[in-house]
Formats: structure tokens, sequence, C-alpha cells
């Protein structure tokens, strides 16, 4: 297709997408709808819960300070996208596991239970403008005995997961029933993530 004479010649450049994490999970996801960052650029900023902060506030904030962070360091427009995700009893946030004996005390807690996982999407566009999303999952386990505990534990799967568990992996056999998306409990709600690039512009 020609330009009408006298006109200059446009060029369609495809604007780059910065993902603001380190996350495999979140980036094999993108990979299923057939997004491929342009950038991976991590945020490292303070996670820790503030006082009488709720879940669904506290991932919202930690998602918003993600992709402002990573905006800041890649410096030039560009689509900034960042998540956080929350495990949560209740008003209790469960942390993300940095030890044995905390993959052990989640999954204490969570055995027989339900439980929500929060996931806050935040996406900054290239005229700097901020939007948020959250996604909630309602997660029922089933009662986990000691030895299935004592496995999983050393299975070393929960570490470094929010909640202590994976439900990708072994914890599914853990999971007596889910309402949501699943997506979203693997770390990055599918469906909601890409409604947000398209109505944020970024062709999907």
């Amino acid at each position: 297709m020609t330009s009408p004479k006298g006109a200059s010649p446009i060029a369609s450049v495809k604007p780059e997408l910065v993902l603001a994490s380190e996350s495999p999970r979140r980036l094999a996801l993108l990979a299923q709808a057939g997004i491929v960052p342009a950038h991976i650029i991590p945020a490292a900023i303070d996670e820790r819960v503030k006082k009488d902060e709720l879940p669904r506030l506290h991932a919202l904030r930690l998602a918003q300070e993600k992709a402002r962070g990573a905006q800041a360091r890649y410096g030039r427009a560009a689509f900034i996208l960042a998540a956080d995700t929350v495990v949560a009893c209740g008003r209790r946030i469960l942390p993300k596991a940095e030890t044995d004996d905390q993959v052990r005390e989640c999954l204490q807690l969570l055995s027989g239970r339900r439980h929500q996982v929060m996931t806050a999407v935040a996406l900054v566009a290239p005229d700097g403008a901020c939007r948020t999303r959250l996604a909630m999952t309602r997660v029922s386990f089933l009662r986990l005995e000691d030895g299935a505990i004592k496995a999983y534990v050393d299975s070393r799967e929960g570490v470094g997961k929010a909640g202590g568990y994976a439900i990708q992996g072994r914890a599914e056999i853990f999971v007596k029933e889910i309402n949501g998306s699943y997506s979203n409990v693997v770390g990055l709600p599918l469906a909601l993530t890409v409604a947000l690039l398209k109505g944020a512009g970024f062709p999907c």
C-alpha cells in the first residue's frame, strides 16, 4: 500500500512491553497468550505489610510500586506490566515462604481450610497513566496429613512461593476445590491481564 501523493510515509512501530518481574511463571503465562516482553526489569521494593493493611490493598500497592519502579529504571516510554500475588486467610496475609519452616507453617494453616489468592496487576502506559485490576480466587485445601506436609516441605517446591505452595506443581493434589481463575493462583490472571493490555492500547 502506497501513501497518498505528497503525504509522508508513517512507520508503524509496535510499542515495547516491559515485564517488571523475574517470575518464570508469569513469563510462561504471557507466552501462552502469545505475548513476549521486550525487556524484563524487576523492581526491587520493600514488600513488607503495613500495619492494618488489608490483603487486596497490599497487593494493589505493591503491584503499582513495582510498575513505577521498573518505569523509572527503564527510563523511556513503554508499557510496563507488574503484578503481585497475595495468599490470605481472612485478613491475614501469608508470607512468601523463605524457609522450610515457613512452608510447613503455611501448609498447617491452610490444611482443611478455604483461603483467597489475590493478584493485583498494574500497567503503566507510554503516556504515564497507571491502570490496575485485581483478581481473586478462592481455594479450598483438603485436610493434610503430617506425612504429606513433610513430603512437600522436603521437595523444596514451596520456598519462594506466596502461601508456601505452587498450585501448578505437587500442591495441586492438596486442592479440594477452586473457584475463580486458575492462572491467578499460578501468579497472573491471564484473561484479566490481556484485557487490561488491550484496553490500554497494547496490540495483543
